[in-house]
């Protein structure tokens, strides 16, 4: 391993949430409900598959779906090309979702922001963090 991937920071954000496994992995795989907690998409549960997330700021990630394991894990590709090498950002995003109770503990991690990435690093973490509150809105208000 080199030392710069020694150095490669994560954005680690836990949350438990009063719904099932099957509900939370519909929300984290279903076009229309990702859109409603995360961005504009064009995903498909499908190894493989290359897809945009389209932020209301006007930017674009490339992605693409890394790993599938239903309603235990989820991993893709999370890049942001930008000039600026603070927000050049070529990362990974895995969801891992853990059975508790009548409910899920759900982890999300995005691995590979580099040292000199503090402020992207900072807006990863509030990012997520926001992120599952509107996660937790939808499945409220979904079957």
């Amino acid at each position: 391993m080199t030392e710069a991937a020694t150095e490669m920071r994560s954005v680690i954000i836990e949350r438990e949430m009063a719904f099932p496994p099957e509900r939370v992995w519909r929300a984290l795989t279903q076009p229309h409900l990702i859109e409603e907690w995360l961005m504009k998409n064009d995903f498909k549960p499908v190894v493989g598959h290359k897809f945009n997330l389209r932020g209301e700021w006007g930017g674009v990630l490339d992605c693409e779906v890394l790993t599938i394991e239903p309603q235990r894990s989820l991993a893709y590709t999370w890049n942001f090309t930008h000039e600026d090498a603070a927000f050049d950002l070529r990362s990974v995003v895995t969801f891992t979702l853990t059975p508790k109770g009548a409910g899920t503990h759900l982890r999300v991690e995005q691995a590979g922001f580099s040292p000199t990435q503090k402020q992207a690093y900072g807006g990863a973490h509030a990012g997520w963090k926001q992120f599952f509150a509107k996660l937790e809105e939808v499945l409220a208000r979904t079957e």
